[in-house]
């Protein structure tokens, strides 16, 4: 079954993972093997977030990079969210 296209907000939000995945893996120093082995995960699908070709990728998937990473989801959610202005005190919904 093909998937249908992301529009452009699920893009962005996906190549905002792509890049904080990819700075906190060669922050680390570690290899996309080397994060793939440990978090349990293929490292074609590393690659593949990181290279942006998967946009939305399994809940568990990023919470094992993550954990590996040393980063929160909490941050991974905040960074990728697009804020939408509609509560005029704070610019949030």
């Amino acid at each position: 079954m093909p998937r249908r296209r992301l529009d452009s907000a699920a893009q962005r939000r996906g190549q905002r993972l792509a890049s904080r995945l990819t700075q906190a893996r060669h922050a680390s120093g570690r290899s996309a093997e080397a994060v793939a082995r440990s978090a349990g995960i293929s490292v074609e699908t590393v690659r593949s977030i990181e290279k942006g070709r998967t946009s939305t990728p399994e809940f568990f998937t990023v919470a094992a990079l993550a954990t590996e990473l040393g980063l929160s989801l909490d941050e991974l959610y905040i960074l990728v969210r697009e804020p939408t202005c509609t509560d005029p005190d704070t610019g949030h919904d």
